[in-house]
């Protein structure tokens, strides 16, 4: 599931036989796998991958079935279970690619949205398909709102199309679009740019800017900002990438 490699930590999903649908074991182990890909001294950008055909095809149908007999507080825990993973990746303090080999459906395809790159073959086809069997994309409409917008999230939410390709691009779903082939490699070398080019501190404090000004006035939301703004100029980092540049100096974080 966790893997460390050049200063990526690889996060896989490894339930092919069930296209890496969703329970709430996987939810689990995803959850402890963020946590500790954090915390490891030894990463700066974490990739979420998947083994087999399927990304990842939204939650796991016989479990879906056996959700059908637990009470309103039973599900309402495993709702929150669900929610802790999707809100845990969107708020890491590290970056998060999604590397996506095959389709990426409901809750999978919300997997995906919570990341902040997200890299897809051609062919890899992602949707929010709930509503097509009485269900509702809940938890990830709030995440996919902010990423990209009340029309095109109501377009994708309400039809349950699925899209691939240069559409999902247009959707605001996919970062890049690369061949299969080519996958693994481009990941890898995206991820080393961020490595070897960008301040740790700075992106993950550019994140958490992200996520908060969203829910503030503009009022707030400045204020904040001169405020992250003024400390920032004062961090170790800022002091070695501002000298590293009038110095001709590269620098590698």
């Amino acid at each position: 599931m966790y893997e460390a490699k050049d200063r990526i930590g690889y996060i896989t999903l490894n339930r092919p036989e069930k296209r890496n649908a969703l329970n709430h074991e996987l939810v689990a182990d995803l959850k402890q796998a963020f946590t500790q890909a954090e915390s490891d001294v030894n990463v700066k950008v974490i990739v979420l991958q998947a083994n087999g055909d399927a990304f990842c095809a939204g939650a796991d149908l016989a479990y879906l079935q056996q959700l059908q007999k637990f009470s309103f507080e039973e599900n309402l825990a495993d709702s929150n279970h669900l929610k802790e993973l999707f809100l845990k990746i969107y708020q890491l303090k590290k970056v998060v690619i999604a590397k996506v080999q095959g389709h990426a459906l409901a809750g999978g395809c919300g997997l995906a949205t919570v990341c902040d790159f997200v890299f897809a073959v051609p062919e890899a086809k992602f949707g929010y398909t709930e509503v097509k069997i009485g269900f509702i994309p809940a938890i990830v409409l709030v995440f996919l709102i902010r990423k990209i917008g009340e029309k095109q999230a109501m377009h994708l939410l309400l039809s349950g199309e699925l899209v691939q390709g240069n559409e999902a691009m247009n959707f605001g779903l996919v970062n890049y679009l690369v061949s299969k082939d080519k996958l693994n490699e481009t990941v890898s070398e995206f991820a080393q740019k961020l490595i070897k080019n960008n301040s740790s501190q700075s992106m993950a404090l550019t994140k958490q800017m992200i996520d908060k000004v969203q829910s503030m006035s503009l009022a707030d939301a400045l204020a904040y900002a001169a405020k992250m703004n003024a400390e920032a100029r004062a961090s170790d980092d800022c002091k070695k990438g501002i000298n590293a540049f009038l110095n001709k100096q590269e620098m590698i974080w």
